[in-house]
């Protein structure tokens, strides 16, 4: 099991807010959907690609910037067509005032 990464500080981000990381030359989108709760997805949209972390969040959901697919953060899921495949979600953990992410697989 991969060793959990330093991903930011709470204070990084604000409730709703969000941050792009590169975790091993993987690109994950970093979520604060409210005041203390966290989800870390890729950072890629499954129907072509597209910049997740640019889209509006919207509670828990994200939507990519290309062409208004959604998915839940929490999940993964699909919430609204064009894509049909689900993003990869990644562990979260709150240690202190820093936030971890697993990289799974």
């Amino acid at each position: 099991m991969p060793e959990p990464v330093k991903a930011a500080s709470r204070s990084e981000l604000a409730p709703g807010g969000k941050k792009l990381l590169d975790v091993d030359g993987r690109a994950i989108a970093l979520f604060r959907v409210n005041d203390d709760t966290y989800y870390a997805i890729d950072d890629v949209c499954t129907h072509d690609g597209g910049p997740l972390a640019e889209g509006d969040l919207e509670g828990v959901e994200i939507e990519c910037p290309r062409h208004g697919a959604r998915f839940d953060v929490r999940t993964g899921k699909v919430l609204r067509f064009p894509a049909i495949e689900p993003v990869a979600v990644h562990e979260v953990e709150l240690r202190g005032d820093d936030v971890y992410i697993r990289i799974q697989d």
